[in-house]
């Protein structure tokens, strides 16, 4: 057949209110993983973003496809704000522990927490899917982390991994209470945890400090 009589094949693209439902299901994902953890009921997610258990189905095959899409989403608005946050401290290195305290805050509100299942037994961080994303964030995060320590800010005792369990913990709702409400107390408590990263240490840690490597392997 001749290619230039040949028919065009249509590309069909999603339509505005499908990409709209999809993006309502992982931000309501997002929000009842770090409530109540990535084995909240699908329903209980679809009551939450406001359509039916069919459109999370067409949307994703099973509740492991949603859960790293939430990982997913998440962990690329995270290493935005790394990035971001070592671009000022690149621009002044005395803002370099202003900045890593400005990002953590910033991960806060995108619900950190939310990436809990990277840890768990069952979850492939390995995945195509996450790949690149994962990498992109332990490298933005530790090179934040690596300003500060060399602008004599951050304690040297810690790593990433050490960063990521206390957000972890400490952005973690009471059971039953809404994220939304804890909030004021969340940023409270950060400013308490940051504070105590600073230099010069007032204590010895025990242990060694924790990469993202060490608690997988856990």
């Amino acid at each position: 057949m001749d290619t230039a009589t040949a028919p065009q094949r249509r590309v069909t693209r999603p339509r505005a209110d499908a990409l709209r439902n999809r993006e309502r299901i992982v931000a309501a994902a997002r929000e009842m993983f770090v409530e109540y953890g990535s084995d909240v009921p699908l329903d209980e997610v679809a009551r939450r973003a406001g359509v039916g258990n069919a459109t999370v189905y067409r949307n994703f095959a099973d509740r492991a496809e949603l859960v790293r899409e939430v990982v997913r989403t998440v962990t690329d608005r995270v290493a935005d704000l790394a990035e971001q946050g070592i671009a000022t401290a690149d621009a002044d290195e005395g803002a370099a522990f202003g900045a890593l305290r400005t990002f953590v805050h910033a991960a806060v509100d995108e619900r950190i927490g939310a990436m809990c299942p990277m840890l768990a037994p069952d979850f492939d961080p390995f995945h195509p899917a996450l790949l690149d994303s994962r990498e992109r964030l332990e490298r933005s995060i530790e090179g934040l982390m690596e300003r500060a320590r060399a602008a004599g800010q951050l304690r040297t005792d810690i790593a990433v991994g050490d960063l990521m369990v206390a957000l972890s913990q400490l952005t973690r709702p009471l059971p039953g209470t809404a994220c939304v409400s804890m909030d004021s107390f969340i940023h409270r408590h950060l400013q308490l945890f940051l504070d105590g990263l600073m230099t010069p240490a007032r204590s010895e840690l025990p242990g060694e400090a924790a990469t993202l490597q060490d608690l997988r392997r856990n």
